[in-house]
């Protein structure tokens, strides 16, 4: 986690982004960039976000 985004806007974006352009699904992001899931998903919920599998998004 800590090559990131810090911000959680950024990290937001970054990870949406990542999703949409290389990754089918949260699983496989995570798994390619070696980031607990379940860290990440509890980082972008202290900021109000959440993952939609459906979408393949956090909001």
């Amino acid at each position: 986690m800590e090559n990131l985004p810090s911000d959680p806007m950024m990290l937001l974006s970054f990870i949406n982004m990542k999703l949409r352009d290389c990754y089918p699904s949260l699983d496989e992001l995570c798994a390619a960039l070696d980031v607990d899931r379940a860290a990440l998903c509890a980082r972008l919920a202290t900021a109000g976000f959440e993952y939609n599998p459906a979408q393949n998004k956090f909001w």
